[in-house]
């Protein structure tokens, strides 16, 4: 869903219309759930129960993409990547996406969820501190950045 704007218009209203349940009431915790999120795609998972109408929405987290995009400030990463360059964050930011996407991962420290978002930032054309993220990766695993992830709590 787009945060902040599910409509009961298609898909949405009619796949759980035939369930029985208030779109309207559906659509507006949805809305709720993904407010922060406005304009960014969102997986969220809607579970129904048939028998007392009831449901619960459950947030997901956003794909690694979008939320380098949103922090970016870019609408898409580059069709070309390594040619043309869509945007820069700083190793902070690939940081705090590395946080958010924790739960949602294989791997089982920071440094590798870094490495992750790092890896993404690339095929997205998005530079990390104006470096191409290949050359970031490098300098993380020669510890150039142990200080700056030991700041952030890893």
């Amino acid at each position: 869903m787009e945060g902040g704007n599910a409509s009961p218009g298609p898909p949405l209203g009619p796949a759980i219309g035939p369930l029985g349940i208030n779109v309207g009431a559906v659509v507006a915790k949805i809305n709720e759930v993904t407010k922060e999120f406005k304009g960014m795609k969102v997986p969220v998972e809607l579970e129904v129960d048939t028998d007392t109408k009831q449901f619960i929405v459950t947030l997901k987290t956003p794909t690694t993409s979008a939320l380098i995009a949103k922090e970016a400030g870019i609408d898409k990463g580059s069709g070309t990547p390594g040619k043309e360059t869509k945007g820069n964050l700083s190793f902070q930011t690939v940081v705090k996406i590395a946080r958010m996407k924790m739960n949602d991962t294989y791997s089982k420290t920071l440094k590798g969820v870094v490495k992750e978002v790092l890896g993404t930032c690339q095929s997205m054309g998005v530079t990390v501190d104006s470096k191409p993220p290949k050359e970031v990766i490098r300098m993380l695993e020669k510890g150039e950045y142990d200080e700056a992830l030991s700041r952030e709590g890893a």
